[in-house]
């Protein structure tokens, strides 16, 4: 019988860029855009807060955009200050890329494994669906899931005993299936 895992954010990442006030590396972004118009162009960014010192940077949005060319429904949510719209755009990679930042996902998301009944069996067939693009080692997913130490997942798959269609040493941000072989 096939088990099924989520893993889903909690809240949004942190922010990960310098800042040129106090040098920290991490900040905060709590849904808040800013729009400016300038004739029939229009500007959006989402508003970020330094963790260290509170100082606002900008992440371009849009830039310098014809005002028909943005869906009415985009300019609501931005005027809304959706913050499900500021997980979109954190996790797009084209706004990722053009304002040079990468996220922090640690202490951001959980497993939701769905109870514990299927850790009695001999054999557990799991397939993992991620509700957001959130970089994880399957080996972290598989030990907090089974209530295994690390260790011993490296050693089920050094045995063969856990296999998967993916390789599970590095991270995966898709969703997998595994089998454990107890």
């Amino acid at each position: 019988m096939l088990n099924n895992w989520a893993v889903m954010p909690t809240c949004l990442p942190l922010v990960l860029r310098r800042c040129h006030a106090c040098a920290s590396e991490h900040f905060r972004a709590n849904g808040k855009f800013r729009v400016n118009a300038h004739h029939k162009l229009l500007d959006a960014w989402l508003l970020v807060l330094c963790t260290g010192c509170g100082e606002t940077s900008k992440l371009t949005v849009l830039e310098r955009v014809n005002v028909r060319s943005v869906r009415p429904e985009l300019l609501d949510r931005l005027h809304a200050n959706d913050p499900a719209l500021a997980g979109e755009l954190l996790q797009d990679p084209v706004v990722r890329r053009r304002n040079r930042i990468a996220l922090d996902w640690d202490n951001a998301w959980r497993l939701d494994t769905g109870g514990s009944d299927h850790l009695n069996r001999e054999v557990i067939d799991i397939s993992v669906r991620f509700a957001a693009r959130i970089p994880v080692r399957p080996v972290r997913l598989v030990a907090e899931g089974c209530r295994l130490s690390r260790a011993e997942v490296e050693r089920l798959i050094t045995a063969g005993n856990l296999v998967s269609g993916v390789r599970l040493t590095g991270k995966v941000s898709g969703d997998f299936t595994f089998t454990l072989k107890r």
